[in-house]
């Protein structure tokens, strides 16, 4: 049992007993241990009992944790590791540093353990000569070559070579009856069963003798302890497992042990002897390099996988862009994609109209790759972004002295992009001389670069973009109707996010699988109410704002939680409590379409999922259901 207590916290003088082999501490409602300070995180720390042992497990909380131990200080935190085994009378420092919460720390330690009254041991220094002693016992001799051989043969898979060891075990030792490997973590403190195996089946739950592991582990020795439900029958994890008798042999790694082997004989006619011991010990030496080559080799094949992986993740990254990437399966963005498919290998100019966050140079780009130009290069260039003498200089070039400054020839982005498309972004910013320039170029396919008298022939496809309406822009005189006409060959406008609110989850869910990626970090997804909320804003910002809000959210939540409302941006948990009943955005169908959706999500919860008791509970029939379903994509 372990006892913790609040000495410094809002809940100052608490006290929580607790005897469960794991437990979690932290302002979540699902820890067992649960402080109420506000700079905890909400799963902050985990301490966990194995093999006797409690480990402290920082769960890579936002403001750390730290162990006092007298003068000592343990900072769980990165390169010194995030986990440490706990001692009685260490003090917990949770949190803030400034004003941490601090809990000490009783460890109640179990007296029905005790250590093991050994019958026979046999140190690592004995192993040369109980191997000479095979010589005189050709029958031993050809049993441990079998077993050696066997493990050998067994290859570098982990998973293979645990079982063949405890095969060959139950095979060398017809007095066993149950063998159980533990392995130590790379820390070398903590050791965990891994295997289990019984003569008759698979023993998934094998009940480990903790006080054999102690004294395993005390003395450095393989020890057996013979009859051991009399000899030590205050042991309950022998007496509940009904061991006669049982044995500990560690397995080596330099001088330090990386693992134990324990066989137990549960048979009251089969008690081990010390032949058996010696044995086990001998085997034990191969066994423990078969299995060390092995961990090595799923250690490197897991640094090989990660590295492939990584290495696809950053080709992913800078390959080129389609329709494919372009997420969106609502009716808005499927006509949209209709819409493409008809020019992408047309020489017709592309005008792109569409809210601020949209994704307009995506598209311009995934037209690009999509169509037989894909081969050369897509250059953009943005309109509002320079004054006019210097996007004239970009887009046309310029020869060397044609201005202060111009001390060498440059080529134009209308050049640079021969062959290929040039994306001209916020065109309703460019000035009217600009645009008298321009218009020539969609007339005659020329351009004159600044300070030259020749002209020079030009092959690129035109798309330009804007977050406001160009015909507007032509009544209020600002836009040549001319270049208007040019450039409007085939309009293609992008939906807002709020015409396309059945993108949302799968937008949200693929920015959070992207920057958890980026950030090395697990986030375990969104919580049904916050997908609810993030369907329902109306994002002014678009698509770059869902993502920006979604990197924001991989930043700030904890590894492995989920996220929830309140750790939404501001304006968005003002929506609280309106979700289903006042939509505030779109025309009257819309509201009525959003309300409905927000109802059948709400029964399907409600039911468990259960598209039948759904139906019952709104009334409706299963067949109406699937087609309000099949409407809204859920």
């Amino acid at each position: 049992m372990i006892i913790l207590e609040v000495i410094q916290g809002t809940q100052q003088g608490a006290r929580f007993e607790l005897d469960a082999p794991r437990f979690t501490i932290g302002r979540s409602p699902s820890c067992q241990v649960r402080l109420q300070d506000y700079h905890l995180s909400g799963e902050h720390l985990e301490l966990s009992c194995q093999e006797g042992q409690y480990v402290a497990r920082d769960l890579r909380s936002t403001n750390g944790t730290m162990i006092v131990r007298g003068t000592k200080r343990i900072v769980l935190q990165g390169p010194d590791g995030w986990e440490h085994p706990v001692e009685n009378g260490d003090r917990f420092l949770l949190g803030d540093p400034s004003a941490p919460v601090i809990l000490s720390c009783t460890i109640e330690e179990d007296s029905t353990e005790p250590l093991a009254r050994v019958v026979a041991s046999k140190s690592r220094e004995e192993l040369s000569e109980l191997q000479s002693h095979l010589d005189q016992a050709p029958s031993d001799l050809a049993a441990v070559y079998r077993a050696t051989t066997a493990l050998g043969k067994a290859g570098l898979d982990l998973n293979a070579v645990l079982a063949t060891v405890a095969e060959q075990v139950l095979q060398l030792l017809p007095r066993a009856t149950h063998v159980t490997i533990l392995l130590a973590d790379e820390s070398g403190e903590r050791f965990s069963a891994v295997l289990a195996r019984s003569r008759h089946e698979t023993a998934g739950n094998v009940p480990i003798s903790r006080a054999v592991l102690r004294r395993t582990l005390a003395d450095r020795t393989a020890v057996l302890v013979a009859n051991a439900a009399r000899e030590l029958e205050g042991s309950e994890s022998i007496m509940a497992a009904h061991i006669m008798s049982s044995m500990g042999v560690p397995l080596w790694k330099g001088d330090g042990i990386r693992g134990i082997l324990q066989v137990d004989n549960r048979d009251r006619s089969g008690i081990f002897r010390e032949r058996d011991l010696e044995l086990l010990a001998i085997l034990s030496s191969q066994a423990g390099l078969a299995i060390e080559n092995a961990r090595l080799y799923d250690r490197l094949a897991t640094a090989e996988v990660q590295a492939r992986s990584e290495a696809e993740y950053f080709k992913e990254r800078t390959s080129k862009p389609s329709f494919a990437d372009i997420i969106g399966v609502s009716a808005a963005m499927k006509a949209v994609f209709s819409q493409l498919t008809k020019v992408i290998d047309t020489r017709a100019t592309i005008h792109i109209e569409g809210e601020t966050g949209t994704g307009k140079e995506l598209v311009a780009r995934a037209i690009h790759y999509e169509g037989n130009r894909k081969k050369k290069l897509f250059v953009a260039a943005n309109c509002a972004s320079l004054p006019e003498n210097l996007l004239e200089s970009e887009l046309f070039g310029h020869l060397k002295g044609s201005f202060t400054g111009a001390d060498h020839d440059k080529k134009g982005l209308f050049e640079v992009a021969g062959g290929g498309t040039l994306l001209l972004d916020e065109i309703a910013e460019m000035s009217p001389v600009l645009q008298a320039r321009l218009l020539r170029v969609l007339q005659e396919g020329e351009i004159r670069p600044v300070g030259s008298s020749r002209t020079k022939k030009v092959d690129v496809r035109i798309i330009s973009a804007t977050n406001k309406t160009l015909d507007d822009e032509v009544k209020a005189g600002r836009f040549r109707e001319d270049l208007f006409y040019r450039l409007h060959v085939f309009p293609v406008r992008l939906p807002s996010l709020r015409e396309r609110r059945d993108d949302i989850p799968m937008l949200a869910r693929h920015f959070m699988t992207k920057y958890c990626q980026e950030m090395d970090k697990y986030v375990a997804g969104f919580s049904q109410e916050t997908m609810d909320l993030l369907v329902a804003y109306r994002w002014p910002g678009n698509v770059r704002e869902l993502e920006h809000e979604v990197q924001r959210l991989v930043i700030q939540c904890d590894p492995g939680s989920f996220v929830q409302p309140a750790d939404l941006a501001p304006q968005i948990q003002a929506l609280t409590g309106g979700v289903a009943t006042r939509p505030t955005d779109g025309t009257l169908k819309e509201r009525v379409e959003q309300v409905e959706r927000s109802i059948l999500r709400e029964a399907l919860a409600a039911n468990g999922n259960n598209k039948t008791k759904t139906a019952k509970s709104l009334g409706i029939t299963r067949e109406g259901l699937h087609k309000k379903l099949a409407k809204y994509g859920m």
